[in-house]
């Protein structure tokens, strides 16, 4: 299953930087087990959220060139606070290196102006079409569907930032 952990990309600043953010709700599927009497986002769903993030770096420096971006390697990595229902996490992810098929990133999490995680990020850019000629097809479905979903996350001020 996957999460979708960005509610808003309020910043981008192409091949540079990204600030997003993501409110934490009851309604959150994971936090019935994770834990019942204390929920709580686990850990490797914060780092996601920064994956999340960092990968709407390299689609608009590549211009949508890949399909699949997931994470290759989190290093220094360092949580510091609890999110519970009702925080929001603000993502701040910044580009270190972008090439064809990896990118490196350092992304921080706050709550407010809390710290809630650190981390070093190494991200793998492919496309399925690379590994048969069957993914040509998905490759361009999925790419058709993560441009609509990032309309549905900048909005109009985030676009017009991108176009200046």
């Amino acid at each position: 299953m996957k999460f979708v952990l960005i509610d808003k990309i309020q910043e981008i600043q192409p091949g540079r930087k990204i600030v997003t953010r993501k409110q934490l709700t009851l309604a959150e599927e994971y936090l019935g087990d994770h834990f019942p009497t204390f929920p709580v986002i686990p850990g490797v769903l914060m780092i996601e959220g920064m994956v999340q993030s960092a990968a709407w770096l390299v689609r608009l420096q590549q211009n949508y060139a890949k399909s699949v971006i997931v994470l290759k390697a989190a290093r220094n990595v360092k949580y510091s606070y609890f999110l519970q229902p009702g925080n929001t996490i603000r993502y701040e992810v910044e580009a270190i290196k972008i090439e064809d098929d990896s990118a490196k990133f350092k992304g921080v999490g706050y709550v407010g102006d809390r710290l809630a995680v650190s981390a070093r990020l190494e991200l793998k850019c492919i496309n399925l079409a690379d590994k048969g000629t069957w993914g040509k097809n998905a490759d361009r479905q999925i790419i058709d569907q993560i441009k609509k979903t990032f309309d549905l996350l900048s909005g109009p001020d985030v676009l017009a930032g991108i176009d200046e």
